[in-house]
């Protein structure tokens, strides 16, 4: 059996499943379109929030993966393992106590992350390219890519508001991908 005779079977489940949970998808897309716009509103804000949430995450995972150290000391990693879990703790310090420090390396990071996503996505609406709506995901997969490397080729300066701008733009892309799969989705299931 070919690919595309395997893919083509594969699209009236997918279409069944977005029609079945259409709601959920054009809620989401609506969701994530008005904290988009939010983040487009307050760059500097989004940037500094994202950057918090991102050391507590680190923090918390540190505070975890040194417990964990500690829980299994006969283990023959105990050092490396108890090693990883303070560099997690310290990471989350400094991204979550010193919103300032850093931002050009995190903007790179995220605007990687954004790039990465918008390929996956890409990648994502060529599978569903027979399903209603899959052009949205390849525009929102385009988008992302080209915020990643905007933002990216006009560092230092762009680090103060480019990482709440690439999340706005991010969540306003995704949303009205997500909003449209939902709308175009048969109301017949």
């Amino acid at each position: 059996m070919s690919q595309q005779t395997v893919s083509r079977s594969a699209v009236p489940m997918v279409e069944s499943a977005v029609a079945a949970h259409r709601t959920w998808f054009v809620t989401l897309g609506l969701v994530l379109i008005v904290l988009g716009v939010v983040a487009l509103i307050f760059p500097f804000v989004t940037t500094i929030a994202t950057k918090i949430f991102i050391g507590w995450l680190f923090l918390v995972g540190g505070i975890v993966q040194v417990v964990h150290a500690f829980s299994t000391q006969k283990w023959s990693a105990f050092f490396l393992d108890l090693l990883v879990g303070v560099l997690y703790v310290l990471a989350g310090v400094w991204l979550a106590f010193f919103p300032l420090a850093g931002l050009i390396t995190l903007t790179l990071f995220i605007c990687a992350t954004f790039i990465v996503q918008g390929v996956l996505e890409g990648a994502m609406a060529i599978r569903l390219r027979p399903v209603d709506g899959w052009g949205w995901l390849l525009a929102s997969g385009i988008v992302s890519v080209a915020a990643g490397i905007l933002i990216a080729a006009h560092l230092p300066s762009s680090a103060a508001w480019a990482i709440g701008l690439l999340v706005g733009i991010n969540m306003i892309t995704s949303g009205w991908a997500y909003f449209f799969l939902g709308l175009t989705a048969d109301k017949a299931v």
